[in-house]
């Protein structure tokens, strides 16, 4: 069983691309929160996937396009897709997305 809590020093970090790595922050098998840093100028590509997500600004500026519609967005901003949904992001300066989604994505432990 996942323990109920993650330490920084406990993260593993995947590269996904490059100037683009992940982090499993936290799951279980309905939800599963991630962290992606990314450097200035990384690609999160074009991609749909069955679950839904929610994803948090933490850090940075980045061209966010859901269903291809691309609106910029700094710290403090989210957004949402629902499942099957087409979306990607490009940063714009350094940056930390943490996202969450429903059901966990087991393609990512």
């Amino acid at each position: 069983m996942q323990p109920f809590h993650t330490l920084p020093e406990d993260l593993v970090w995947t590269e996904v691309a490059p100037g683009n790595r992940r982090a499993v922050l936290s799951h279980r098998p309905e939800m599963m929160l991630v962290a992606f840093r990314f450097e200035k100028g990384a690609v999160g590509a074009l991609h749909s996937h069955p679950h839904t997500q929610v994803s948090y600004v933490a850090e940075g500026s980045f061209d966010v396009t859901v269903d291809g519609t691309t609106t910029r967005l700094g710290p403090g901003s989210s957004f949402i897709v629902a499942p099957d949904l087409v979306h990607g992001v490009v940063a714009l300066t350094d940056g930390l997305l943490v996202d969450t989604f429903t059901p966990r994505r087991d393609d990512f432990l």
